[in-house]
């Protein structure tokens, strides 16, 4: 007999994420295989839980009531694994670590390598991304953020805080150091809090980015001067010029669901990223 609860699961996913492909993609499986489950689990409760239409199966009353039932049994599934595994003692097995894309290459590369020098016998995994995962659906067991807080629902702690300043090229720094009276071109992050211009007013916002990646890369190719983080202009050799005096930016902080928080796999990292932090602190803010 087949699992009740794949079909459950397959019809959550398919209102989760909206189409046979997506939902197929997220389960790991083909999207017949989600057809046919969806079919099934008509075919076993004798009512339509999707419309097929021309834009897609949408669902019917009884599907999104399918869908909410199965998604409170997910939750006590993750619970109970998150509960589990907050009490494993070993240091083996899978740990998921998820931070910024910007945030690895010469920082957290070093916690990575010393890790797993420490402990060869845990399998980890890194999500490098911006994307905010949700660590209650253990889509990751600890987190990385760059944030104001981590959450209501988590545990975490905050590694640093963080500046920005000033960035640009030297052909560009040479160039305005020449001609001081010449108008600046900045690069903007739509994100900022303010814009450099608001200190610097012989300038120009001559490109606003909604992406740090591509902000820094625009600067690199020297299409202006850039407020960055410490650590990115730091990193990448740029030079830190006196236009803008170092300005607040969001904490980093480590997190974790409240379950893993003592787990020793994630606690052996924690120890790791904190001794970093308290060791590069210069690297991402000025001393006080």
């Amino acid at each position: 007999m087949r699992n009740d609860w794949d079909d459950l699961r397959t019809i959550l996913f398919m209102v989760r994420h909206g189409s046979l492909s997506s939902a197929a993609q997220a389960l790991g499986v083909n999207y017949t295989t989600v057809s046919r489950r969806i079919a099934h689990a008509e075919e076993q409760y004798g009512t339509r839980l999707f419309d097929r239409l021309p834009q897609g199966y949408v669902p019917t009353d009884a599907g999104r009531e399918a869908a909410e039932f199965a998604e409170r049994m997910e939750s006590s599934e993750t619970e109970f694994r998150l509960k589990v595994a907050g009490r494993e003692a070993q240091l083996s097995g899978s740990l998921k670590v998820t931070a910024p894309q910007l945030l690895f290459g010469r920082h957290l590369a070093t916690v990575l390598d010393q890790f797993l020098n420490l402990h060869p016998n845990v399998n980890l995994s890194i999500r490098a991304s911006n994307e905010v995962l949700n660590l209650n659906r253990r889509e990751a067991d600890l987190a990385i953020r760059i944030s104001d807080s981590p959450g209501d629902t988590l545990m975490g702690r905050r590694l640093t805080g963080q500046q920005t300043a000033s960035f640009c090229t030297r052909e560009v720094y040479e160039r305005i150091e020449a001609d001081p009276a010449k108008r600046v071109n900045w690069l903007a992050f739509s994100h900022a809090m303010a814009s450099p211009l608001d200190s610097y007013p012989n300038g120009r916002i001559r490109l606003v980015f909604d992406d740090m990646a591509a902000l820094l890369e625009a600067t690199k190719a020297g299409l202006g001067v850039a407020r960055l983080p410490l650590f990115l202009g730091r990193e990448q050799n740029l030079i830190l010029v006196p236009y803008l005096p170092p300005q607040p930016f969001l904490d980093i902080w480590v997190v974790a669901h409240k379950d893993l928080w003592a787990n020793a796999k994630v606690v052996a990292f924690k120890e790791l990223l904190v001794a970093f932090f308290r060791k590069n602190r210069a690297l991402f803010e000025v001393a006080s």
